[in-house]
């Protein structure tokens, strides 16, 4: 991938979290679907770098509910959620979002550069035009993710990884300093996969922070620095070597043997217990 570093936008380091939440519930018609939910997402290294953080568990856990209701897109019952200190509508700002692919209609009639020049609305204002110097910064994301060549493709065209690296090249265009991305890698190719790997890689070295609900066992220790295991209430979270354990991923996901034998692979590959 090409393009400007990202390096230049790195925030100034703080010992203050990203994300804070604090028995976070929610509920849909009074069922528990969160329950008591708290997480502190590490502060930037003393390096100024980011972290990189997995969501996982079983299906149901809560997973994507997580994300949502961090960005206030479902209510809480009860708890709280900071960013840095400060409630989502304070903080959003520097906040980017990534959905899952199924929940887009892909048949609106837009290019990849519109969708992704939709990202930089915050900066440009609603119902104003596109200038040329946001429509230069739009090009250098799709750069980022290797499509610039299909900026002009409407995205109904575009196959399913292809469309995957345009909503991550609208999440770099907005230029937040926490990002949540919802199973970016889910359906994708190979080559999509290792190209949305190097840009996390590269968000982390520019002193992001970047959530992700992940769902493959056997690449959370190559991926990610930092995890958290989830099923309706946080069984385990920390540093990937810490957390990542057969007795924790036991907890998480019950009788899943098969679920189970996965991790234990992915654990021996990476040197583990």
């Amino acid at each position: 991938m090409s393009g400007g570093s990202l390096l230049a936008d790195r925030p100034e380091h703080s010992a203050e979290s990203p994300l804070s939440i604090h028995a976070a519930t929610v509920a849909y018609q009074r069922k528990p679907v969160l329950w008591d939910v708290d997480y502190d997402a590490p502060p930037l290294n003393a390096d100024g770098s980011g972290s990189l953080i997995a969501i996982v568990g079983p299906n149901g856990a809560g997973k994507s509910t997580l994300i949502k209701a961090c960005l206030g897109l479902v209510p809480l019952a009860s708890g709280t959620v900071e960013f840095w200190g400060m409630p989502y509508r304070a903080a959003r700002a520097r906040i980017g979002y990534v959905p899952q692919r199924e929940s887009v209609d892909w048949d609106f009639p837009v290019s990849a550069l519109d969708v992704v020049c939709m990202g930089r609305y915050r900066k440009i204002g609603w119902c104003r035009p596109v200038s040329k110097s946001h429509k230069e910064a739009a090009l250098a994301c799709l750069d980022r993710v290797g499509m610039r060549s299909l900026a002009g493709r409407q995205i109904s065209q575009l196959s399913g990884g292809q469309q995957q690296r345009v909503f991550l090249a609208r999440a770099l265009a907005q230029e937040a300093d926490l990002y949540f991305m919802d199973e970016p890698f889910a359906g994708v190719d190979a080559a999509t996969e290792r190209a949305i790997v190097g840009v996390l890689r590269e968000l982390r070295s520019a002193g992001k922070t970047v959530v992700v609900v992940h769902h493959d066992l056997q690449t959370v220790s190559e991926y990610f620095d930092h995890v958290i295991l989830l099923n309706m209430r946080v069984v385990a979270a920390g540093p990937v070597g810490a957390v990542f354990t057969p007795e924790n991923l036991q907890k998480t996901y019950g009788g899943r043997l098969t679920l189970l034998a996965e991790a234990s692979e992915a654990l021996a590959r990476a040197g583990g217990h």
